[in-house]
């Protein structure tokens, strides 16, 4: 739980006066997460978000056999969910944005290596250059029904979060809740402020050591880090393998940042843009930032550095 936790944790829920928040934890996609709410409407917004939540893990998991992701990678031509299709159809051209160092037809490489899972496997060379070819957009076919040519297949689990925290974030609008504070791993959304109007002060954590390397206030917002500090495994050799996949490579990404958080008011593109960047390392991300704005940054180097934009202090 630590690990999973380990990208940011919302702070100060305690400290907001005699108000008590309604609270609801679970297991889904992966990854624990904690939901917590204020006003009237609480337990029935955080009731309906948890349902929203199960809901799409259901839709979008490439493990559940009923979901449209399994049948799809199954080598089904299948008629997705609306919701799937356009979700599909925005990974692809964020996988376009960012170069291809987010990509969701990564999945044989990323089962390839099982670094997530109980077999974890170090393959040579030649296998991965085997699958390397399956990896890109173009593989992918929207048409009436989705297809996938053969041997590919496609993981959202590098999007889905962030998606389901846009969808949890529409959910407390409707309920009217207007202070909460949601965890899905490491992605953080904070609705509103906290109950006394300030800022919820969210801690980004050190990859290096224990606690925090940074806090920053945010309001109405999502807050998504990346880092390979997250999940890894040690081979016989001593060499540690992180889980994040350099799509162009096929390896796990040689990157010269520990961990990338990106701050926005777009929770799935947060989530793609967080691991995009990891991937494209220091320089690459700056130049990507500069380019395209629209959100803050907060980069922790492998040689100690804290980057972050300056909107940040504003």
């Amino acid at each position: 739980v630590c690990l999973l936790l380990a990208c940011l944790t919302a702070l100060a829920l305690a400290a907001c006066g005699a108000q008590k928040p309604q609270e609801v934890a679970l297991f889904a996609m992966d990854t624990y997460m904690t939901l917590s709410a204020y006003g009237d409407n609480a337990g029935e917004a955080l009731t309906a978000a948890s349902q929203e939540i199960n809901r799409l893990e259901a839709t979008l998991s490439r493990t559940i056999d009923t979901s449209d992701i399994s049948r799809l990678n199954a080598g089904e031509a299948v008629s997705v969910q609306q919701e799937t299709r356009e979700l599909l159809l925005r990974a692809l051209a964020l996988a376009d944005e960012t170069g291809g160092t987010f990509d969701v037809t990564v999945a044989p490489l990323v089962t390839l290596w099982g670094i997530t899972s109980d077999a974890p496997h170090v393959p040579t060379q030649e296998e991965i250059d085997a699958l390397l070819p399956l990896v890109g957009g173009s593989h992918v076919h929207m048409d009436t029904e989705v297809t996938l040519d053969e041997g590919c297949a496609v993981d959202l689990g590098g999007i889905a979060k962030g998606y389901a925290s846009g969808q949890v974030a529409h959910i407390l609008r409707a309920y009217d809740i207007s202070s909460a504070v949601v965890s899905l791993g490491g992605n953080v959304y904070v609705c509103g402020s906290k109950p006394d109007g300030t800022p919820w002060n969210v801690g980004i954590q050190d990859p290096a050591a224990s606690g925090y390397a940074a806090m920053v206030a945010l309001t109405d917002c999502f807050a998504v880090t990346s880092g390979g500090y997250q999940r890894y495994f040690e081979a016989e050799d001593g060499t540690v393998y992180q889980h994040i996949l350099d799509p162009r490579t096929g390896r796990p990404a040689d990157s010269d940042l520990l961990s990338v958080t990106v701050i926005s008011d777009d929770g799935t593109a947060a989530d793609a843009y967080s691991t995009a960047l990891y991937v494209m390392g220091e320089q690459e991300a700056v130049s990507f930032w500069r380019a395209h704005g629209g959100f803050d940054l907060i980069l922790i180097t492998a040689d100690g550095r804290l980057l972050y934009s300056p909107s940040i202090l504003a």
